[in-house]
């Protein structure tokens, strides 16, 4: 009989199945945020009350407009990227995909993803996470940081990598044109 893995087991000494993933949080009640990249488990603490605020504004603006054909979710959802040769199941903060109304699943990547950076995941979230995403085909990846507050917005390049397409800080705006047309002020987003 295979032994439940614990966090030091996965994080040091093998990676984990989903099925071990599965049955590793099945049943816990913490809070806390389990991930899964590439057969290790990452583990977040529950968000701070301005981390919420900043999604809840985010999604807020993004429900405003006519979205047809696309889902605008937020985390704790799983998202298979369905990239081969991995296991990964991650929760990105917010994200826009394409959805027909009686689906299970989303079919195909998202169109964009945002991250909201905090203490204990700026690193992953410009790092890992960001590879994970392209990996995957994520077009339009967003990272806010509300402390600051700025909005860094990067694009898929034809190369597979994100380049960085507007850094908006403070009181300035930014126009997104795809894949939504929106206008972002990052000071808006943290009152």
């Amino acid at each position: 009989m295979m032994s439940m893995p614990t966090l030091t087991d996965h994080a040091h000494e093998h990676r984990v199945s989903r099925a071990e993933f599965e049955a590793f949080r099945e049943g816990r009640h913490d809070h806390a945020r389990y991930e899964l990249l590439d057969g290790e488990i990452l583990v977040t603490p529950s968000p701070s009350v301005l981390h919420q605020h900043v999604v809840r504004r985010l999604m807020a603006l993004l429900e405003s407009i006519p979205l047809s054909d696309m889902a605008i979710l937020t985390a704790p959802l799983d998202l298979d990227l369905d990239v081969p040769g991995t296991g990964t199941l991650l929760q990105p903060d917010l994200f826009v995909a394409p959805f027909s109304p009686g689906e299970i699943a989303l079919s195909g990547p998202p169109l964009l993803i945002v991250e909201v950076l905090s203490a204990s995941t700026w690193r992953r979230d410009l790092g890992i996470k960001r590879d994970a995403y392209a990996a995957a085909g994520v077009e339009h990846y967003w990272v806010m940081a509300p402390n600051t507050p700025s909005i860094t917005v990067y694009r898929l390049g034809p190369d597979g990598a994100y380049r960085e397409e507007a850094h908006v800080v403070g009181q300035d705006r930014w126009t997104a044109i795809t894949p939504v047309e929106i206008t972002l002020c990052p000071a808006d987003l943290v009152r």
